[in-house]
């Protein structure tokens, strides 16, 4: 069964598929589509030249493959992203 998305959510998906720090699993985790859904659904929405761009890119990438990454796979954050605390952005 095919998920629809919304226009909004769709370029969210793609936004984050061209990022390289976002894993696949944070896909799963948001929109619930897996990895080959994901590059499916990228093969579909870009032009055939910009898809294999991208599909090179992330091709064997450990910060999208959370199996490769050694942080264990369970962070969808980059480590230079600041934390956040009493709704305030913590100073350095």
């Amino acid at each position: 069964m095919k998920k629809e998305f919304t226009e909004r959510e769709l370029d969210r998906i793609i936004e984050m598929a061209w990022e390289d720090r976002t894993p696949f699993d944070a896909f799963t985790f948001q929109f619930g589509i897996s990895e080959q859904e994901t590059i499916e659904l990228m093969r579909y929405n870009l032009k055939p030249s910009s898809f294999r761009m991208w599909r090179k890119r992330v091709q064997g990438r450990s910060t999208k493959h959370s199996k490769l990454n050694n942080a264990g796979g369970h962070r969808f954050k980059s480590t230079r992203q600041r934390q956040i605390s009493m709704n305030k952005i913590s100073k350095r």
